[in-house]
């Protein structure tokens, strides 16, 4: 059976791995996990114990954590393809520089806002303060990314990387969170991002979040519940 990826809703990381199969073409299945559901169903722990998005159950049965882990797995699977390069290659190493950025500094600016935003009895100072400290580093992270794409058309320059699909899902932050006028600041960065988002893969992953009918043109073989694997993950 094809590998199955275990997405994430509302606002996941795991948009990105979506985006990532369908650039790459491969034969894949979907896995929902509504992440407000609380408890997650306890089937999702022995592919996670940590209960997070993205994951990844390999063919062969092997559960792959870590949007990190996941992607350069992928990449694995088609080395020297246009979004594969061969590891040991200066554009291999720029690829993976690029994703550790993306998944630490770029991810992590987003922890005290997320923080804000999901503190139910937290008081009025603390969330402002936490705001305030996640918009300020996030404004960092987008004016480092709007100069990079200043002269390039994609984040690793004139080429689109694996790196473009993992932040298709965590750019959409930025505006999710009303945290500026992302155009009139970041010009360079609005300007990468409006192309992401008319990228056919980025609207297919936008449906496939939403639950609404998606046009696949990569590789994707349905979705597949828990219950359904079961025979895979006990063997």
């Amino acid at each position: 059976m094809e590998p199955v990826l275990f997405y994430g809703v509302p606002q996941g990381c795991s948009f990105g791995s979506i985006v990532a199969l369908e650039w790459l073409g491969l034969p894949y299945r979907l896995c929902r996990v509504e992440m407000l559901e609380q408890p997650w169903d306890p089937l999702f722990a022995r592919i996670n114990p940590l209960n997070k998005t993205p994951a990844l159950l390999t063919e062969s049965g092997q559960p792959v954590s870590e949007s990190l882990a996941i992607l350069l797995s992928l990449a694995g699977r088609n080395p020297g393809g246009e979004l594969c390069p061969v590891q040991g290659s200066p554009e291999y190493d720029r690829l993976s520089q690029m994703l550790a950025y993306l998944v630490t500094d770029f991810f992590g600016a987003f922890a005290p806002l997320w923080a804000a935003y999901e503190m139910a009895d937290g008081d009025d100072t603390t969330k402002a303060v936490l705001r305030k400290t996640g918009t300020a580093d996030v404004r960092v992270q987008c004016a480092y990314l709007d100069g990079l794409l200043r002269d390039r058309h994609w984040l690793l320059g004139e080429r689109r990387s694996l790196a473009d699909a993992y932040f298709a899902g965590v750019s959409r932050w930025v505006e999710y969170m009303k945290l500026f006028d992302l155009g009139r600041e970041f010009p360079h960065l609005q300007r990468y991002l409006l192309k992401l988002k008319a990228d056919p893969a980025i609207t297919f992953a936008r449906a496939i979040e939403d639950g609404v009918p998606a046009n696949s043109r990569g590789g994707f073989k349905g979705h597949v519940t828990l219950a359904e694997l079961v025979p895979r993950l006990a063997a």
